[in-house]
């Protein structure tokens, strides 16, 4: 066994006799009241499928110019309408074969069905982004544009911190998503579960923090922990009133669980000697999606890792609450902060 995992053992070691019971601690929620943030949604969706089709080339120009990098970056990179190889006749004919396409044209109408206007998600939207100039006040604010991405992708930063939603991955748990291709891991059952209006701006933050925080600099299990568990602490500040099975995207009964369970699955991480592991295909599922834990009771949900680095967060933030976001996005060494949090699990 090598020093650090010996070191990481006397540490757990140390706990499970001193156990401890967790105390239950109040949060701290700024008041971010007298902070503007003003959301005005742009239906870059709506724009779009309402250009007139028989006048595409001058359309499509006004449509740039209203838009002009979110259009660039969704005709280039998710439509490929600029791709002479998938659009060999030019820009203006291949959208409008999307937008006449009929299959295309039902999605789009099923968005507007379930989103015919988005104040909830403004005031949601205002409120995180309140939070986030708080906490980063050197970041811009972010604007907001919707669009269709035909299940391209959910969430994207571009530009400065602007960010572009796809609402068809937001279309709720009755929208039939397994059968589009039902062996398409994406649609699992697990995953279109919050495919919904509810997850929508934990998903869109969710983005925006993935922007901030750089990958770790290593891939051991407990490099990747810390840096998801930064994540879900810096997602837990700008969402402090939303449930946390909306930002784990669990389902309630398995957040319970991971409040239950907290000792537990921090000693099936020393005993089975994961904590320095880096083979993917034994570490994968406990930080990426997956429906469970292998390895971990069935209530268990997939991810269980970076619950347990979030509250190593938690725990350093507690003992250095003079360390500022961007210095704990900064903190690489993640040995360094599990033995400056002096995480003690709870029973």
């Amino acid at each position: 066994m090598s020093a650090k995992r010996m070191q990481l053992f006397a540490f757990f070691i140390s706990v499970t006799l001193i156990w401890g019971c967790q105390l239950e601690e109040q949060e701290f929620i700024p008041d971010v009241s007298g902070i503007e943030a003003e959301v005005d949604i742009r239906r870059f969706d709506q724009a779009l499928f309402q250009l007139d089709t028989n006048d595409m080339q001058p359309e499509l120009q006004k449509l740039m110019e209203a838009y002009p990098e979110l259009s660039t970056l969704y005709f280039t990179h998710i439509l490929r309408a600029n791709d002479p190889r998938t659009a060999p006749d030019g820009p203006a004919p291949y959208v409008k074969g999307f937008l006449q396409h009929e299959s295309v044209r039902n999605l789009y109408d099923s968005v507007q069905v379930h989103y015919p206007n988005m104040s909830d998600i403004e005031a949601e939207l205002e409120q995180a982004f309140r939070f986030f100039q708080y906490y980063f006040p050197d970041e811009p604010v972010p604007n907001v544009s919707t669009l269709i991405s035909e299940y391209a992708i959910a969430a994207f930063v571009y530009g400065e911190n602007d960010l572009g939603i796809s609402l068809d991955y937001f279309l709720g748990q009755d929208y039939p998503y397994q059968k589009l291709n039902p062996r398409d891991p994406a649609f699992s059952a697990y995953l279109t579960r919050t495919f919904n209006r509810e997850h929508l701006t934990s998903k869109a933050i969710q983005t925006l923090i993935n922007g901030l925080v750089p990958p770790a600099r290593q891939q051991r299990l407990l490099d990747l922990m810390v840096n998801n568990g930064k994540k879900l602490y810096i997602l837990d500040k700008l969402l402090p009133y939303a449930p946390d099975s909306i930002k784990l995207e669990v389902t309630g009964p398995q957040a319970e669980w991971l409040e239950d369970n907290e000792l537990e699955m921090w000693a099936f991480l020393i005993k089975e000697d994961l904590m320095y592991e880096t083979d993917n295909r034994k570490i994968r599922k406990l930080v990426d999606y997956s429906p469970h834990s292998p390895g971990m009771p069935e209530e268990a949900p997939g991810r269980t890792a970076n619950w347990v680095g979030w509250q190593i967060i938690r725990a350093y933030m507690e003992k250095h609450p003079e360390t500022t976001m961007q210095e704990l996005i900064a903190l690489e060494d993640a040995q360094g902060l599990l033995d400056a949090s002096r995480y003690k699990p709870g029973r």
